[in-house]
């Protein structure tokens, strides 16, 4: 079973080839990152790595296979006043097995128990089911459409944390 963990300096060969593998199968449902992001790759990482430790307004997860591959990155942006903004993606390889599912699930829980934030958003293409399945699996309730800077349309998400969610985690009755 794949092991959430914090994104980290040694990740980055195994998350490189992770977004190079998947280019293609990402591009499908979401924009795809260009060129430049594979050519300046190991800078933006290190950029990634440092506003995370330094400013803490974001926090990357990867979900890590026994042998070191990457199968799904967890992310939350834009730390702010008890919130942040839900990303993922997972490997084409892994899809269908849950692992979105359980990935979310326990960046939730960090998310309260350790980042000490109160609400999730997440943004999810109307093409994507298997996003917007995940998103209401984990209890995420749509909220309205939003047009992204690519000029598509996304449902917009919201969770909040507290409420039952946060009890069901905890082990206090609601």
């Amino acid at each position: 079973m794949p092991v959430l963990e914090l994104l980290r300096h040694d990740h980055a060969p195994a998350l490189l080839a992770f977004e190079r593998e998947n280019r293609a199968y990402f591009a499908a449902s979401v924009p795809d990152r260009g060129d430049a992001y594979f050519d300046e790759f190991a800078a933006r990482h290190q950029a990634l790595l440092d506003e995370q430790e330094n400013e803490g307004t974001i926090r990357f997860h990867v979900l890590v296979a026994e042998d070191g591959a990457i199968l799904g990155r967890i992310n939350l942006l834009d730390l702010a006043d008890g919130a942040a903004e839900l990303g993922y993606r997972i490997a084409e390889s892994a899809t269908g097995r849950g692992l979105a599912t359980q990935g979310v699930l326990e960046v939730c829980r960090l998310a309260v128990e350790e980042y000490g934030l109160r609400r999730l958003y997440a943004k999810a293409s109307p093409d994507n089911g298997a996003s917007r399945a995940v998103l209401a699996r984990v209890g995420f309730g749509a909220v309205g459409r939003e047009t992204l800077k690519t000029g598509e349309t996304a449902i917009a998400y919201e969770l909040d944390l507290g409420g039952s969610f946060g009890r069901e985690r905890s082990g206090t009755s609601s």
